[in-house]
């Protein structure tokens, strides 16, 4: 594909994704994260790779301007490593959740591109911490990709980011992690604080 055409296509892509993604489930989310921050509730985000540079920004905007106690497990990475050399990558998730006291008043926002896959055991510290997360009664959402993998068969609400183009499902949800968090954390709805450049004046 020639450099232009492969531009056109993003672009196209992120066009085709802004008017099919489902915004009842947008909606949804929001009135779930009020009713955890009303209830003295945390949100904990989680993400593995490029998506654990997307939690740790979101955590930012969730603390800073929507007011919700917010963590990402993979911020720390001197616990991340140790839990990861002494107990092995799997349940470094589920294990920093069960120190952290997960419980019912809670909330767990899964930013991946797959999902999971228990069966052909791809991001197992994802799918080990939703079952945890079940267990004990917190919510779930998440924004994922391809087919939403086991984020999207456990979750409360899951937003699926539509594959229309196969050769750029990475590059496209993870740019949509961002959009749609972005559109969570400044809805009035939400938002307890104005960011930066929309109170300068």
């Amino acid at each position: 594909m020639e450099k232009n055409d492969y531009i056109s296509s993003y672009l196209q892509g992120v066009e085709q994704i802004a008017n099919t993604v489902y915004k009842k489930l947008i909606e949804d989310a929001i009135i779930m994260f009020l009713e955890v921050r009303n209830n003295g509730g945390r949100l904990f985000i989680l993400g593995v790779g490029g998506s654990a540079g997307n939690a740790s920004h979101a955590v930012n905007d969730f603390r800073k301007l929507v007011g919700i106690e917010a963590y990402a497990p993979t911020d720390n990475v001197s616990e991340l490593s140790a839990r990861t050399n002494d107990d092995g990558w799997d349940s470094v998730f589920v294990n920093w959740l069960k120190g952290s006291h997960l419980n019912s008043k809670d909330c767990i926002f899964v930013i991946s591109v797959g999902g999971g896959n228990e069966e052909k055991n791809i991001s197992a510290n994802i799918v080990k911490a939703l079952k945890y997360a079940k267990e004990v009664g917190a919510k779930i959402f998440g924004i994922v990709g391809r087919d939403g993998g086991y984020t999207a068969k456990v979750a409360d609400i899951a937003i699926i980011i539509p594959t229309v183009n196969p050769d750029m499902v990475t590059p496209l949800t993870e740019s949509f992690h961002a959009v749609i968090w972005h559109l969570m954390v400044s809805h009035p709805a939400l938002k307890v604080q104005e960011a930066k450049w929309e109170s300068a004046k």
